[in-house]
């Protein structure tokens, strides 16, 4: 994964109501939420679930699918996991003593 795209999907995670929101939808699996029952949910105004989520879709994090009256939000897992194993991909590979990684 690129480190870029990387900073960018953990900058946008980096607030407390996206992480409920990401969490919710993977809690939810494949088939998501609609953004009403997100709102419910999290017990927050619809102009504020708004802004969060179209930081999470900009980023790539969440994908929408309109169905009829009905917008529909799903967890990206791929992207998710490759988040995830970015950030631990080098777990315990060791360290060369004396040099430092650019990163």
């Amino acid at each position: 994964m690129d480190l870029d795209h990387a900073a960018r999907c953990l900058e946008k995670l980096g607030h407390p109501t996206r992480l409920r929101i990401i969490r919710l939808l993977v809690r939810a699996g494949p088939d998501g939420l609609s953004v009403g029952t997100v709102q419910e949910h999290l017990g927050i105004p619809a102009s504020t679930l708004s802004h969060h989520i179209l930081h999470l879709v900009s980023a790539g994090l969440i994908g929408q699918e309109r169905q009829g009256r009905i917008l529909r939000c799903t967890a990206n897992y791929p992207l998710l996991d490759s988040v995830v194993a970015l950030l631990t991909e080098e777990c315990c590979a060791g360290l060369t003593a004396g040099r430092k990684r650019a990163g």
